[in-house]
């Protein structure tokens, strides 16, 4: 497994992980936070893609976590509602140092692509554990699964990009306590 993150990007993707769909959610994630994100890997997908693609989500959170230090100077809570299509895509973040997953959205497909359905919580858990954040995540209203995952993705990805933003009115770490859990 190797993962580089740049939160500072452009946008720049290269994702291979074997699973197409997540490959595909990573080029959304990337694209709509403007990080710079290249995934490379390998895993024991004859079995199934679980540990892939969680493995590739632990990785990404804990370079998100890298990426930020000790969070000084960043804003710390970001959201975005994301629309795609019928789909309305809600998520809420705390870069508080935290973890916490809570995660509302129901899937009536098994998979999407060669991606189970009944990953995408653990997927996003296992960001926000590795990436130790609070993280709240839903599907607000929709009909189509894939539409449901992208706009969860995008969303994840703006909630993100605005709160890991460097605000120079702010310095040291933003609690008022004067730290932030480790």
């Amino acid at each position: 497994m190797a993962l580089e993150l740049a939160l500072d990007g452009s946008g720049a993707v290269e994702a291979a992980t074997g699973i197409g769909f997540l490959d595909h959610m990573l080029t959304l994630f990337a694209g709509h936070g403007l990080f710079d994100l290249t995934v490379q890997a390998q895993g024991d997908l004859e079995i199934d893609e679980h540990h892939t693609a969680e493995d590739v989500c632990i990785c990404l959170g804990r370079a998100i976590d890298e990426a930020l230090g000790d969070r000084s100077g960043i804003a710390r809570t970001g959201h975005a509602y994301v629309p795609m299509d019928e789909t309305l895509a809600r998520v809420v973040v705390d870069l508080s140092g935290r973890p916490y997953c809570v995660f509302d959205a129901e899937f009536v497909t098994p998979k999407l692509g060669d991606l189970s359905t009944d990953l995408l919580f653990h997927l996003f858990e296992s960001i926000a554990i590795h990436g130790r954040m609070n993280l709240h995540a839903a599907v607000l209203y929709g009909r189509n699964d894939h539409h449901k995952a992208e706009g969860l993705f995008k969303a994840l990805a703006r909630a993100l990009d605005g709160a890991t933003r460097v605000d120079a009115r702010r310095s040291g770490v933003p609690s008022t306590k004067g730290t932030l859990s480790a």
